[in-house]
């Protein structure tokens, strides 16, 4: 078992880690530039696409589940027909995406509280990245198939792919061609289009044996589009609880004033490089406990709860242990302005207790979605964002004003993983017929 989750773990942890690492390089190249208002817009910009893009995450966590139940049953026929399935949506929602961008963005002006000069430059940042909506749709659907037929390697190497072209570029065209935010944004771009390609090349080598010209009246049958959109429904609902909650959090941030705003942004990559981290166990989780549970297989599916938890928790130790020693090291590399790093070491010990407190919900979001028990995880995600943390934080923040917020998120994320070891401990959410 061990040795399964391994072999996809450690490539999901390492093509994660690089997703946090090609954000970290954003924010610290922009941190750099002098001004604030830069990180604001980067701040802004990434949350505005973290709502857009996460909430068609179900894009790649429901075909991860879908997919790994039919690897599991021995049924690559189905398998296909889920691929063919989520391309569709792809194309539909990235059309959708590009139609609609500029009421999107105006009604974003509108819930935001922003300085002038961040909205100018959050406004350069979206009119750019909106154009990679086809292409990162399309690579939730094909690696989230992929990581369904068992397969960590391949993704692994796309997504470094994407984010090392990623920084290239980004590099290039604010060192040497002098841009900002936009060369951010267009890094993003061409990064992702660049990865399309790649992954067109690998499903060609490695699975064309599948592959067969698509039907419509398959992949729009009744039944697998029912069940397509029964996981995809509820797992969408979940990912844009979760989106709001950090959207929430990047919003108040702002409206406290320009320097708060680049503190808290710059903290917030240390919570996703813990997040990407963890999720490569998770991913594990996802992959396995969808083979066993399409195999019926009850006593594999119980072990990999087991185990998964192990290895984790060790890395989330391996972390904390990390962030506890190194916090001026860490902090400089974002930013050489003095006031930000002021400000990030005042609420830093959130950023410390984050490892150990986010972990466990992370995993068992793996192990419910290989399940495809989106129920549960739906129920879960309404009840902490609505009634957890935004009580938490109106609550604390007369009390101890910019702590409210890590402490809420704090309290949000030890809820969901308390909620879902309840489902599945004192309930038959993950019973396996």
């Amino acid at each position: 078992m061990n040795k399964q989750i391994l072999r996809l773990a450690i490539p999901n942890i390492l093509s994660n880690l690089s997703v946090p690492l090609l954000s970290s390089v954003d924010t610290a190249l922009v941190g750099h530039l002098g001004e604030p208002y830069y990180l604001g817009a980067i701040a802004i910009g990434v949350m505005i696409f973290n709502f857009v893009y996460w909430g068609f995450g179900f894009l790649r966590m429901g075909t991860t589940g879908l997919t790994a139940q039919s690897f599991g049953a021995g049924n690559p026929v189905y398998a296909m027909l889920i691929f063919y399935r989520a391309m569709l949506v792809a194309a539909i929602g990235s059309s959708l995406l590009i139609i609609l961008q500029y009421p999107l963005l105006q009604l974003v002006f509108s819930l935001v509280e922003m300085s002038p000069e961040v909205q100018e430059y959050t406004s350069v940042y979206f009119y750019i990245r909106i154009w990679a909506a086809p292409a990162t749709l399309a690579m939730y659907g094909i690696q989230g198939w992929m990581l369904g037929m068992q397969n960590a390697r391949d993704p692994m190497i796309i997504t470094v792919f994407i984010n090392v072209v990623n920084i290239i570029f980004t590099v290039l065209f604010i060192r040497v061609y002098g841009m900002t935010v936009d060369g951010v944004a267009w890094g993003t771009v061409i990064a992702n289009y660049m990865g399309v390609i790649l992954s067109v090349l690998i499903l060609y080598l490695r699975y064309r044996r599948y592959f067969r010209f698509p039907v419509m009246s398959e992949i729009l049958e009744v039944t697998g589009i029912r069940e397509f959109f029964r996981v995809n429904s509820d797992i969408m609902i979940r990912t844009l609880c979760l989106i709001f909650a950090f959207s929430f959090f990047t919003a108040q941030s702002s409206a406290m004033g320009d320097n708060i705003l680049a503190a808290n942004t710059i903290l917030l990559q240390l919570w996703a490089i813990l997040a990407y981290g963890i999720d490569g166990f998770a991913y594990a989780a996802e992959s396995l406990s969808g083979k066993y549970a399409g195999a019926k297989d009850k006593k594999g599916f119980n072990k990999t709860i087991r185990y998964v938890f192990y290895w984790a928790t060790g890395l989330a130790v391996l972390l904390t242990a990390i962030y506890a020693l190194l916090p001026g090291f860490i902090l400089g590399l974002f930013t050489n302005q003095p006031e930000i790093i002021d400000l990030a070491f005042s609420v830093y010990m959130w950023t410390i207790l984050a490892p150990m407190v986010n972990s466990f919900c992370f995993v068992w979001d793996g192990i419910f979605l290989g399940a495809t028990a989106t129920k549960p995880m739906r129920n879960s995600m309404l009840i902490a964002t609505f009634l957890v943390f935004l009580p938490s934080y109106y609550l604390l923040y007369p009390i101890i004003g910019m702590h409210a917020l890590w402490l809420a998120m704090s309290i949000f994320m030890m809820f969901r993983g308390l909620s879902l070891f309840y489902y599945a401990r004192y309930t038959d959410a993950l019973e396996i017929t």
